[in-house]
């Protein structure tokens, strides 16, 4: 969740500005990235970004700290797409998988692996981090990511994020549903003076976090289109992934109703 805790920012001074590019805001989320829709929209004008009102006591606590003092919080409305509720589900609570999916796939170089204490991520850009899904409950999903964007020239950059995944279901035909998303990006900087930054340039950065947000809602409506027009031929070439874990790969094949090897 980038999204995340993994911050890509660029930073060059001319004629004694300092412009702050944001190369990747929420980029190493994810699945974040891999758990968006098509279509983003902007905020209403003066509005800022919030957590889910029901969002409990106690995770609200701890989110609080990077949400209120954000060095960028950025929001994005996704158009309705059509897909199976329980694949989407599928991929969102398993986040590690659904990197394999979209790798197998060619369509993103994330890489998502489980920890003995959490999950860690590689953008495959130079931003590298952990992250842990907070809260899961139905029609949200609320990620931590701390991460760090490492370059050769300039020092480590270090950072965390919270991702807010807000999803909305209505049936359709075939056993399908009409899903609807809305994504939700908080980015806080270690660095006093990045942060200051990128507030001074926060149409820039803010311009920047919603194009890296189209981008991961432009690889998930790939992601379950593939899924939706050949599951046999999506499962076949994770399953070819001599990574791929044995036990959620099973749970994909039985998810798609597929037969077993050799069957």
């Amino acid at each position: 969740m980038a999204a995340p805790g993994g911050v890509k920012t660029q930073v060059r001074v001319c004629h004694n500005r300092t412009v702050v590019s944001f190369r990747r805001s929420v980029h190493a989320v994810v699945l974040a990235a891999v758990v968006l829709t098509t279509g983003p929209g902007e905020s209403p004008a003066g509005a800022a970004p919030e957590l889910p009102a029901d969002l409990p006591a106690s995770a609200r606590a701890r989110l609080q700290p990077i949400t209120e003092r954000a060095s960028l919080a950025v929001k994005v409305e996704g158009q309705t797409f059509v897909g199976r509720r329980d694949v989407f589900e599928f991929l969102l609570d398993h986040p590690d998988f659904a990197t394999h999916v979209t790798r197998a796939l060619k369509f993103a170089r994330y890489k998502i692996w489980r920890t003995p204490t959490g999950l860690g991520i590689d953008d495959g850009w130079g931003t590298v981090g952990t992250f842990e899904t907070v809260w899961a409950a139905a029609g949200h999903r609320i990620m931590h990511a701390r991460g760090v964007y490492q370059h050769k020239i300039l020092p480590d950059i270090q950072g965390q994020a919270v991702v807010a995944i807000d999803y909305g279901v209505q049936p359709a035909d075939n056993g399908r549903s009409q899903i609807s998303t809305a994504v939700t990006g908080f980015v806080k900087l270690d660095s006093r003076v990045l942060a200051m930054a990128s507030k001074m340039a926060s149409s820039v950065a803010r311009a920047k976090g919603e194009k890296e947000a189209k981008s991961l809602v432009g690889l998930f409506a790939r992601t379950t289109q593939a899924i939706e027009t050949d599951p046999a031929g999506v499962f076949e070439k994770v399953r070819q992934r001599p990574d791929t874990p044995a036990r959620e790969l099973e749970e994909f094949r039985r998810l798609l109703n597929l037969p077993t090897a050799g069957r």
